[in-house]
């Protein structure tokens, strides 16, 4: 208020105070940092189960084919052709 009893304007729209603009650039530094943090724990796990996938698919070729081998061995040898003299 003025001597005269007039009320001073507030301050004027427009750009925020520094401290308002320092901290919204912190917090989209500490959000940006908080998504790559998420972004690279989910790449390292990824990278640590390939070898895991890869394994699995190994030892899951070999049953197969043992089983193949398996079963040819068995009906060669095992069952008589009917059909055959």
């Amino acid at each position: 208020m003025t001597p005269d009893g007039q009320f001073i304007d507030g301050p004027q729209p427009g750009i925020p105070p520094m401290p308002t603009r320092i901290m919204g650039v912190a917090i989209l530094v500490a959000v940006v940092a908080g998504a790559g943090a998420i972004a690279l724990l989910a790449l390292w796990l990824a990278m640590t189960l390939i070898p895991i996938a890869i394994a699995g698919a190994l030892i899951a070729y070999g049953v197969f084919r043992v089983q193949l081998w398996w079963a040819r061995h068995r009906s060669v040898g095992g069952q008589r052709d009917l059909f055959r003299r």
